[in-house]
């Protein structure tokens, strides 16, 4: 019998500020300074993980027309931050997060060959789209695309990036649909052959695209055996696409509370989530849903026995919104509400976590484990609520456990992101129709 052990993936983000963040707490750092993207990036370092990952929201996000007063506003361009982070780094990986909607691919294949340079092989493109036209005031192209189109502007996008990659600085054409582009790329061939391709799709179109064009996908399930579900179903659309099952690695977000105990740990947990959900923040949230204003609502009470009025403008803007049935996602909260007896703030408190990992590091250790293990994920990309210093307890504490159980690295054995994520060189295979 194999002694092998699955190998994991961990993944570190620094999130925005929103009610996941703890902003008040009196340790909390800036998220505008860059000691705090670097104090976070060589912390994940330093815990042998496989990549620093940063979000991007591209407007201010509203409420009724007026900003979020409930979000601290502010954060670098994307690019510029890992530009920096690959200076004070040398071998995790730097994923961005970058729209394809209101990009070109000549500008998005030269940024992203360019910080595969000055990293030495490990940059990293999350690819998203976006349709709305609240977010498209900003760019020149406006809302101007049905929801149903935006992958196929994102496809193409993705396909005319990597004919300019893989033309290794030479003479590129690419017609399609969106695009009608011809001339000399600039960059040469990157050290990875391609950037890293990061995806999120939950739905089967978003599904579809990404099993057949990332080299990882954001996986939403934090709990078996749904998150096996998923993993299957994605691991044979990437199959059915004519890639291996192992061409595409699966990785939910979870944050994490430890403590000395596991009473400890919990303590800690409710704690902070009954700070991170305030009942200004539950109405917010459900609001998303019901396109309603609920402020009249209180928080403490029942949860709004009214239809979701989806015909209604956007009550909430530049969020994106994840729920694909706004009344089958209402009614199943009612229902988990009156079953449990649960407040509006405490539904909201259990049905929108994304996922924590709490106990003791030994706990946390062994249900990382096993979660891998069973095909939950390949990974976890891990945040936490306190910026930047949240993650040094993990490092200290968890990541010993997982080199014990022989699950993560001691050192990194790769030159490049694709290395250490156990993926092919992309200069060697490029696949038909990729």
């Amino acid at each position: 019998m194999s002694t092998h052990r699955k190998q994991i993936i961990l993944g570190a983000y620094l999130g925005g500020v929103n009610h996941h963040t703890a902003w008040w707490h009196p340790r909390a750092g800036s998220q505008i300074d860059f000691t705090s993207f670097e104090h976070t990036a060589r912390t994940a370092e330093r815990g042998r993980f496989d990549f620093f990952f940063l979000a991007e929201g591209l407007a201010l996000r509203e409420r009724a027309g007026r900003i979020f007063d409930q979000d601290i506003i502010g954060r670098p361009d994307t690019l510029t931050v890992l530009a920096a982070l690959a200076a004070v780094t040398e071998h995790l990986g730097l994923a961005g997060t970058i729209n394809t909607t209101f990009n070109e691919p000549y500008e998005l294949a030269r940024q992203f060959a360019s910080l595969d340079h000055l990293s030495g092989g490990r940059a990293a493109w999350n690819v998203v789209t976006s349709f709305d036209a609240f977010t498209g005031q900003n760019f020149r192209r406006g809302g101007f695309l049905d929801p149903a189109d935006r992958y196929v502007r994102a496809e193409e996008t993705l396909k005319a990036v990597r004919a300019l990659w893989d033309s290794d600085g030479g003479e590129f054409a690419f017609s399609g649909q969106q695009f009608d582009i011809a001339g000399r790329f600039s960059v040469p061939r990157s050290p990875q052959g391609r950037p890293v391709i990061l995806q999120a799709g939950v739905s089967p179109q978003g599904r579809a695209f990404a099993a057949a064009n990332a080299d990882t996908i954001f996986s939403p399930y934090g709990k078996l055996p749904e998150a096996a579900e998923f993993y299957r179903d994605v691991k044979a659309r990437a199959v059915a696409a004519g890639r291996s099952a192992d061409d595409i690695k699966i990785l939910p977000s979870a944050s994490f509370v430890l403590g000395d105990t596991e009473a400890e740990a919990v303590e800690k947990y409710h704690t902070i989530r009954d700070e991170q959900v305030t009942g200004q923040t539950a109405l917010i949230l459900l609001e998303q849903i019901w396109n309603r204003d609920l402020s009249g609502y209180d928080p403490e009470g029942p949860v709004p026995a009214i239809d979701p009025d989806p015909d209604a403008p956007p009550i909430i803007q530049g969020r994106a919104f994840v729920h694909q049935d706004r009344f089958a996602t209402a009614r199943r909260l009612r229902e988990v509400a009156e079953a449990k007896r649960l407040s509006l703030r405490e539904v909201v408190i259990d049905q929108f976590e994304r996922g924590a990992l709490v106990g003791t590091p030994a706990q946390v250790a062994e249900r990382i484990d096993e979660f891998v293990r069973n095909d939950g994920s390949d990974g976890f990309i891990l945040g936490s609520h306190l910026v930047p210093w949240g993650l040094d307890e993990f490092v200290d504490q968890v990541v010993p456990l997982l080199q014990d159980r022989g699950v993560l690295r001691a050192e990194y054995t790769g030159t490049t992101l694709r290395e250490n994520l156990g993926l092919s060189n992309a200069r060697a295979v490029v696949p038909s129709g990729a």
